[in-house]
């Protein structure tokens, strides 16, 4: 099972309980947008969030932007009817919840399959120092899981940690996830920072994730996406110097020769696949963005 490549720079979190903010995130520049039944909502809240984000859903707009929706945990009051509900809705995806195990995804996909989802692609949190752990299982559990979801404020919670400017408290946990998305060819996605009003700090959380490999950053405010959009789009210079690299590889190859240096750096094959990624990436946003403008 193949997914094609897709931005995931900004992952705005819409509460369902709010019609506005669901009708709303059809005309922001959020690459996805997450409609969500989960941990925000509350619990008189519940079940008019569901129906608000079912006929959301339904009713589409939102064009290009990848529509993912998040249900409630399986062992909550609502987990099992939120699944019910939204397996056959139309969402590109659906992001379950506090996944710390192998059967954890077994499990949430059954769901989904006898909800008559069997073709709808799963996202997962993950949230605990046991998912942390058990990133790598987790992410060979199914080809159906596309994309691993951090949850830093609650993985921060749990270790005892504390937020600083530099992220040091989650460091090990972010890239142990990302070795684990990155063997099993899954996405994997940057947690919120909650503080929204500190974009200093937000836009530096955003260029540490894209330096040690996140394809993006969730959010919970739409003043915060154009910070992720920035960070995590190729530079003009990154993806000229992406096509200079194959263009000289292929004709060093040509002429015998199984290396070659452009720009005072050595080239060998391992960078031709990062630099068509590049490339496939900087096209799709391309794409993209021609809605936002």
């Amino acid at each position: 099972m193949s997914y094609p490549l897709r931005p995931r720079r900004s992952m705005l979190y819409v509460p369902g309980c709010n019609t506005h903010y669901l009708e709303r995130a059809r005309t922001l520049a959020a690459d996805s947008v997450i409609l969500d039944l989960g941990d925000p909502i509350l619990i008189d809240a519940k079940l008019q969030s569901r129906d608000n984000v079912v006929q959301a859903a339904r009713q589409g707009g939102y064009g290009k932007r990848e529509v993912v929706i998040r249900v409630n945990d399986l062992d909550s009051l609502w987990g099992h009817d939120d699944i019910q509900a939204v397996a056959n809705v139309g969402a590109d995806a659906i992001l379950f919840p506090n996944i710390e195990s192998r059967e954890d995804v077994l499990r949430a996909q059954q769901l989904l399959d006898d909800a008559g989802g069997s073709h709808v692609p799963m996202m997962v949190m993950i949230e605990s120092p046991l998912a942390v752990l058990n990133a790598k299982e987790i992410a060979a559990a199914s080809e159906r899981v596309i994309c691993m979801v951090m949850a830093t404020s609650d993985l921060i919670s749990q270790l005892h940690a504390r937020v600083t400017h530099e992220r040091s408290a989650i460091l090990t946990s972010l890239s142990l996830v990302i070795l684990a998305a990155r063997a099993y060819g899954k996405g994997v996605i940057d947690g919120i920072t909650s503080d929204f009003k500190n974009m200093h700090s937000f836009e530096y959380a955003c260029r540490i994730g894209r330096d040690i490999g996140m394809d993006g950053k969730s959010l919970v405010h739409p003043a915060q996406i154009a910070y992720c959009n920035d960070a995590y789009t190729p530079q003009r210079s990154e993806v000229e110097h992406a096509r200079l690299i194959i263009k000289a590889l292929k004709e060093a190859n040509e002429a015998g020769r199984g290396t070659v240096v452009v720009n005072d750096k050595l080239v060998e094959h391992h960078h031709i696949k990062a630099a068509q990624r590049l490339i496939q990436l900087a096209e799709a946003i391309s794409e993209l963005e021609e809605e936002f403008i």
